[in-house]
């Protein structure tokens, strides 16, 4: 089916079941925390190129000292903005000091260079730009990262989780290991972006991509329905308000695992039921301008704010609870190579 634009829409494929990650038993039940490291814009105004400020990142010093102060070292999803600001740039190598806490990739096609497209909603998914200024806009992230890092990205995210049926080979031949483009689950479709329904919360292999995993940003269905979640939630969102009656009925709730949006209600019910199914890795994420009030929908004003830091530690205390530990991106990445050896065995 034709997307606006005039391009095919992408419908990401489930993975084989060889391609699933079966994580080592020493590894254990571990969580890993995701922020797009981001510049502020209006969401609901025309994408422009002029939306540059990344001033809230002033605000991250004093949330990563939360997470550390509970063993979390994020992995920062840093657009092009952020690492051209040497003020930011300078925070952000002060947060990864540590040696833990790590800097990723995230590509917001309108404000990354090069410049050679009109922006618009469509454009704004990186995976629906033209081959090659995708791969262009890639390299040019990707090189500031190492510049002025001192690092290359290993990790990435797609803005609005936008990858195309493309993008996750080009980041295997720059040396990413992992992408977490994908928001299990959800379609993006209507507006042009990709299809992620058939994509569950598990990590895999991808295999036109040697070398890179996919870790999908966490998302659970919860009530009397979800054994059979994916099918019905898609049924119903094929029908007005089908899909938040479902929830208010609570016969089915999608719930991805992010402050933004989400009560703690919803997610801590959503962690619990991934520990009774044995889920063995979590992914959280959010994005860094709701640390500052009025720069995204979920944090509104200083009661938002509030709510939002609430919202953390009662999860850090729900994930110790159950059993989850923080992991950081190289743990994750170490585990997943230690079960491809383990595969890889006769």
């Amino acid at each position: 089916m034709a997307a606006p634009g005039g391009s095919q829409r992408w419908r990401m494929p489930p993975p084989a079941p060889q391609q699933r990650i079966a994580w080592p038993a020493a590894f254990g039940r571990r969580f890993v925390v995701f922020v797009d490291t981001e510049e502020e814009f209006d969401w609901a105004a025309p994408f422009s190129r002029a939306a540059r400020s990344v001033s809230a990142i002033a605000a991250l010093p004093e949330m990563h000292r939360r997470f550390v102060d509970r063993g979390v070292h994020p992995c920062y999803l840093c657009d092009y903005p952020v690492v051209a600001d040497p003020r930011a740039a300078a925070t952000l190598r002060g947060l990864v000091a540590d040696g833990r806490s790590t800097i990723g990739a995230q590509l917001h096609p309108w404000v990354n260079p090069p410049h050679a497209e009109e922006p618009s909603a469509h454009l704004s998914f990186g995976g629906n730009l033209p081959p090659v200024l995708e791969a262009q806009k890639l390299d040019r992230l990707t090189t500031a990262i190492a510049d002025v890092f001192g690092r290359a990205p290993l990790a990435f995210r797609a803005g609005r989780y936008g990858l195309g049926p493309r993008t996750l080979g080009l980041l295997a031949e720059r040396g990413y290991r992992l992408d977490t483009s994908v928001r299990s689950f959800h379609d993006y479709s209507a507006q042009g972006g990709p299809d992620y329904r058939a994509i569950g919360p598990d990590a895999f292999r991808v295999s036109q991509a040697p070398g890179l995993i996919e870790l999908p940003l966490t998302t659970i269905f919860t009530g009397l329905l979800r054994r059979a979640g994916a099918p019905v939630h898609r049924a119903a969102t094929r029908l007005p308000r089908g899909a938040g009656l479902l929830a208010r009925s609570r016969l089915l709730s999608r719930v991805p695992l992010t402050p933004e949006g989400v009560s703690i209600a919803e997610a801590s019910a959503a962690v619990r039921l991934a520990a009774q199914d044995g889920t063995r890795l979590l992914t959280l994420s959010f994005h860094s301008p709701s640390l500052v009030p009025g720069h995204t929908p979920y944090v509104r004003d200083e009661q938002d704010a509030a709510r939002f830091h609430q919202w953390w530690v009662a999860m850090l205390d729900l994930l110790d609870a159950q059993g989850f530990a923080p992991a950081t991106l190289d743990d994750v990445l170490q585990a997943a190579t230690q079960d491809r050896d383990t595969s890889a065995r006769p």
